[in-house]
């Protein structure tokens, strides 16, 4: 991809007079709380992480963007930042990553993530053509973290104090290195919080700089009222001046960060999210699908018959109307096996932009799951292009159904672990 990286402006002071950013709020959920933050409050005035006028739905957030590029063509950045983390939310997230790089081919795509659940994503947003990622990394000693963070929600497991730092720290390594294997440019946050860590900053830097990472940036902690922080004072100037000297060592430092909301826009100190409030809220009144989903998923071995069994199926074929009928665009990796439902869940985020998949099995977990997300699981044996008539023209495809005995469309009865289909 032939893209100009250097105009991120958060990741180049020089571009951030030229190049703005916009940040689309579609990520609302969290897996972790950090005793800092305070996700349940907005003002227009008040700016910093965490902060949204409204929550986007990804077809919302398109329309947005292309509104936003109307008032202020210099943006060149379309981020996530939450308010909650973009792989707690991953379905709304790589949807919206994937129509915007269809739409807006020339946009720098960036992430902003606490990294807990990133590892399993990466080949995907890699994939998409996400450039730039930002984790926050505030600390790289378990026993600091427990300080700061009051769980960790792994799937459905909750750690708390040394364990859920442990988990944390365990999985941001891991995302960094993947991150920096695939090519993509890391900047990590440290948000610094005197007494807590802000000793442990340099240790930070020096870690992150082994890892791989570009760029470090020391934010200052800001005291949200209804959090376990909230009477530590925001650290000074000649404080943050003596940690940024510290990590910079290890690496170059941001020092023209603004804090940004979830929903900011504009040029870097020079916001606009106030401004296109009423436009955001607009958007986010609008229907949650704008337009149906352009793409059928295909479970097949050969490409002309519809004949893999979804938890057999490795990739799946991409395939979409043209003027002469349909045809195939694209074959996406499926997760690997394993790890039940959330295996489906990033199944969903893979096939976000698709209707519907076809498929000559499906067990009754993934149904639910992929239905749930907006993809319509179709059970069929036969020509891929009858199925593919069919789920366009809305047509029943009960007649294509296969046959079940024992319970399985296989036609055997299931001796799987249940993890599979």
């Amino acid at each position: 991809m032939a893209t100009n990286l250097e105009r991120h402006p958060c990741f180049n002071a020089g571009a951030k007079g030229s190049y703005g950013r916009v940040h689309l709020p579609v990520a609302p959920e969290c897996n972790i709380r950090c005793n800092y933050c305070n996700r349940k409050t907005d003002c227009v005035n008040e700016s910093r992480p965490g902060v949204s006028s409204a929550i986007l739905s990804p077809r919302q957030a398109l329309a947005y963007m292309e509104k936003v590029l109307e008032k202020e063509p210099r943006i060149s950045v379309a981020g996530i930042a939450g308010p909650g983390d973009p792989f707690a939310n991953p379905r709304e997230t790589l949807e919206t990553m994937r129509l915007l790089r269809e739409r807006y081919p020339e946009l720098l795509l960036c992430l902003s993530t606490n990294g807990l659940a990133l590892a399993g994503h990466l080949e995907e947003i890699a994939r998409i053509g996400v450039s730039h990622v930002t984790l926050t990394v505030n600390s790289v000693d378990p026993e600091i973290g427990a300080k700061i963070y009051s769980w960790v929600r792994d799937g459905k497991v909750i750690y708390r104090g040394v364990k859920g730092a442990e988990v944390l720290l365990g999985r941001q390594i891991k995302a960094i290195e993947g991150l920096k294997k695939l090519g993509i440019t890391v900047k990590v946050n440290v948000i610094v919080i005197p007494g807590v860590n802000d000793h442990h900053v340099e240790e930070v830097a020096r870690t992150a700089a082994g890892l791989g990472a570009d760029l470090l940036n020391c934010m200052p902690m800001f005291p949200n009222r209804d959090t376990l922080f909230e009477n530590i004072a925001e650290p000074g100037k000649d404080l943050m001046e003596e940690v940024r000297a510290k990590a910079e060592k290890y690496l170059p430092q941001m020092r023209h960060c603004t804090r940004c909301r979830a929903d900011a826009v504009g040029l870097l100190g020079q916001d606009r999210s106030g401004e296109l409030q009423s436009c955001l809220r607009e958007c986010a009144a609008l229907p949650k699908d704008l337009g149906n989903r352009p793409h059928v998923a295909v479970a097949t071995v050969e490409g002309l018959l519809v004949n893999l069994h979804l938890g057999e199926a490795a990739s799946f074929q991409i395939w979409t109307p043209n003027d002469d009928g349909y045809r195939c665009i694209d074959r996406r990796e499926a997760p690997e096996p394993g790890g039940g439902a959330t295996r489906w869940e990033k199944l969903a985020g893979v096939l976000g932009d698709c209707r519907a998949v076809l498929v000559a099995g499906i067990g009754e977990s993934p149904r639910k799951v992929l239905a749930a997300s907006g993809v319509e699981p179709v059970e069929m044996s036969g020509f891929i292009e009858l199925g593919l008539e069919a789920v366009y023209s809305g047509r029943s495809t009960r007649e294509f159904k296969v046959r079940r005995a024992g319970g399985c469309a296989k036609g055997v009865g299931c001796g799987g672990t249940g993890e599979g289909c």
